[in-house]
């Protein structure tokens, strides 16, 4: 059998869902949008960036909303912040990077989809911007070290409108194994379910959009991804490796200790 093709990557779109409220981190999102909070140096959302840049994707669609000035600023300014700049304060010269830090082969598109606008509203909205008939999909709030070439594969092997990817969600808690009063076994964090749960990372194809409606408020995982399951259009892409969301204080703290400790395992584009 033939290798998978992996050379149209830089050619398929990814539409990162980026414009909500984010209130369940409100000690953070009073000032930014959730996905331009930062681990490490970093906003999630650069983070989420890097992992598709590593699998070759390059074409970006920011579907934003809440605070969409603050991710436009951060694009605009990005080789400004990282790289090395000389400023002829005469004015007899341009402004001249001097190396190459920053620099990075994305095409982004920040659209503004509405402040109040639902997940599938957003994607509906940015329908015309996406030329290709296969495009990828994920939250800006959600990382793991997904293979996406695997995923991709996945999807094109099924033959189906749309592909999520489930994932596993872990406790906060420990999990103790108890044989007569004694514990046997911890688990800081297990898994809690033997269910998968949608950890974002889609695929679809075009016709995806003949099951999203024109209501500002949809939501993608009601309805439209309800509708797929049922005219069995949605496949699964089993992913059993970290994967971690950025919903409370705690998520922050805990994915910002991975990162300084250098085991963080999103960060496949360092390996």
């Amino acid at each position: 059998m033939p290798a998978p093709d992996h050379s149209s990557t830089a050619d398929i779109p990814v539409v990162i869902l980026a414009g909500g409220l984010g209130t369940r981190l409100r000690e953070e999102t009073e000032r930014i949008p959730k996905p331009m909070v930062r681990v490490g140096e970093q906003p999630l959302l650069w983070h989420i960036m890097k992992l598709y840049g590593h699998y070759g994707f390059r074409r970006f669609v920011l579907c934003l909303g809440y605070r969409s000035e603050v991710v436009k600023h951060f694009f605009l300014t990005y080789r400004t912040q990282l790289a090395d700049l000389r400023i002829d304060l005469s004015g007899a010269s341009a402004p001249e990077f001097v190396n190459r830090p920053g620099v990075e082969p994305w095409d982004i598109l920040c659209a503004e989809t509405g402040l109040l606008t639902g997940t599938g509203g957003r994607l509906k909205r940015v329908r015309d911007y996406l030329d290709a008939d296969t495009f990828m999909c994920t939250y800006g709030d959600g990382i793991g070290p997904v293979d996406l070439h695997a995923l991709l594969d996945h999807h094109r092997s099924h033959a189906r409108v749309a592909t999520v990817t489930g994932v596993h969600p872990t406790s906060p808690f420990g999990e103790m194994e108890i044989v007569d009063s004694t514990v046997v076994e911890f688990n800081e964090k297990p898994d809690i379910s033997t269910r998968l749960v949608s950890g974002g990372f889609f695929v679809f194809e075009r016709t995806v959009f003949d099951y999203l409606t024109d209501e500002d408020d949809l939501v993608l995982e009601r309805e439209p991804l309800r509708k797929l399951a049922r005219d069995n259009e949605l496949s699964v892409y089993e992913h059993h490796d970290f994967w971690h969301g950025m919903d409370t204080h705690r998520d922050l703290v805990e994915l910002n200790d991975l990162w300084a400790s250098g085991r963080a395992p999103w960060s496949v584009w360092e390996s």
